[in-house]
This record gives structure tokens, C-alpha cells and sequence, in this order.
């Protein structure tokens, strides 16, 4: 009897440590799991224009696209800095060595989610230009990573083409096109226009998290659904011709 019950006990506590061990490794397969997914980069079919969007497109006078790179199209730190807009532990999409006063300094550069469907979707519509208040040597490393030689971001403007104003760099518009109503601008601080208050601008949010997570920010569905529909509507495209690309490459 005393032989069975130590039988029983130990079949029990065998069980239990069995138990917990199984649930501490299908915690550590959860959590892997949940980091795979959260960091696979969504892949979109980018269909060419339809013939009557690309007719269109040539009817009227292609637009310039001007775009930030900070805060709007990427967001970065370098050693020893953390920036809030992005989520703790995420890894950057990639890291930028540069020379700086002849000191060394990396960047951890962070894309905005689907920021690689974006430029391909407008640069269909558009001309695209970055001006950027960095520095060239930093801003023109990052415009290389985002074109990744797509031939889509070649004309740049840097700190030297833009004007210093108490404290703070204005972009001067005018070095891109003397016809400022053929220009749009993305940028998440009107403050960098702030000589040009007639130009279209669009705000980038600065705050949304960035990561190539499947659901972080959901800025595609969100803001960036909206800022595709504006961008669609400046290009000068009907808002009829909705189907010129298809699938989720759809802005309405």
C-alpha cells in the first residue's frame, strides 16, 4: 500500500515537472513566433499604370513629389541615443556608417512601414525629390537605401541648399522648381516651409512606430490609405481611374 501511494506521488510530481517544463517551451516557441511574424516585411504586386491612367498622366504636367527623410520616410539614431517614435528593441533596418568631423558615427535607421510600397506606387505619379535639412554625407546614404537602385530618388537637396533661420534650416522650394504649384510637399514639420505658406503640404505624423511589423502603426490602412488618396487626387488623376493599378496597390 505505503509502495503505491510513492508510486502515485512520484507519477504526479513527474507529471507536474512534465507540465511546467512543456509550458515553459511553448512560451519560448509563443514568444519566437511572435517576433517572426511581427518582423516579416509585407510584400505588395505593384501592377504598371493602365493605359488610360498613363494617358491621363501625359495630359496633364507631371508633378514633383518632395520628400523629407526624417521623421517622415525613416526614422534614426545614432550611438548611445534613443529616439521615442520608435518601439524599444526593434531592430533597424539598417545601420549607416558615416564620417562626421572625422569622427565615426552609426546610424539606426528605422523605415516607416511600407515606406518601399509607398515610393513605388507614387513615383508612377510623380517626380520625386528628397530635401532633407541633414547633412549630405548622412542624407544621401539614406535616399541610396531607400532607392535602392530603383533610379526613383535622383535629385537630392541637403543643409546646403537650405537657408538658416533663426536656428532652424528653411527649405528653400525654389532650388527644386521656379513653378511652385507643380510642387507637393511630405513633410512632418511645416515649419521647414515656412517661406513658401501657399505650397501644398502634407504632414507625416512623426509619432507612428516603425518596424516592417505586419501590424504596427497599421499606417498603410490608415493614414497612409488617405495620404495615397490625396496624392492620387494632386497627381491629377481622377478619382474614376481608381483601377489603374489594382489589388492593394489601390488608393481609394
Amino acid at each position: 500500500m505505503l509502495k503505491t501511494r510513492q508510486c502515485l506521488l512520484g507519477i504526479r510530481t513527474f507529471l507536474g515537472v512534465t507540465s511546467r517544463i512543456w509550458g515553459f517551451i511553448m512560451y519560448i516557441l509563443r514568444k519566437h513566433l511572435r517576433t517572426i511574424i511581427q518582423y516579416q516585411t509585407v510584400r505588395y504586386d505593384t501592377l504598371p499604370l493602365s493605359p488610360i491612367s498613363r494617358n491621363r498622366l501625359n495630359a496633364v504636367k507631371r508633378k514633383i513629389l518632395v520628400l523629407d527623410l526624417d521623421e517622415t520616410l525613416i526614422h534614426s539614431h545614432h550611438d548611445g541615443v534613443l529616439r521615442p517614435t520608435v518601439r524599444p528593441g526593434t531592430p533597424p533596418d539598417f545601420i549607416l556608417k558615416v564620417v562626421i568631423d572625422k569622427h565615426p558615427v552609426r546610424f539606426f535607421v528605422h523605415k516607416r512601414p511600407h515606406v518601399d510600397f509607398f515610393l513605388e506606387v507614387v513615383s508612377q505619379w510623380y517626380e520625386l525629390v528628397v530635401f532633407t535639412a541633414s547633412m549630405e554625407i548622412y542624407g544621401s546614404a539614406v535616399a541610396d537605401k531607400l532607392d535602392n537602385n530603383r533610379n526613383i530618388l535622383k535629385r537630392r537637396y541637403y543643409r546646403q541648399h537650405c537657408t538658416l533661420d533663426l536656428g532652424s534650416y528653411i527649405k528653400d522650394l525654389s532650388v527644386v522648381h521656379d513653378d511652385l504649384s507643380s510642387i507637393v510637399i511630405l513633410d512632418n514639420s511645416p515649419g521647414a516651409y515656412r517661406s513658401h505658406p501657399g505650397s501644398p503640404l502634407m504632414f507625416a505624423p512623426s509619432s507612428v512606430e516603425t518596424s516592417t511589423s505586419i501590424d504596427s502603426g497599421d499606417w498603410l490602412n490608415q493614414e497612409g490609405r488617405g495620404l495615397l488618396t490625396s496624392l492620387f487626387l494632386s497627381a491629377g488623376l481622377h478619382p474614376a481611374l481608381r483601377s489603374h493599378t489594382g489589388g492593394a496597390t489601390s488608393p481609394l
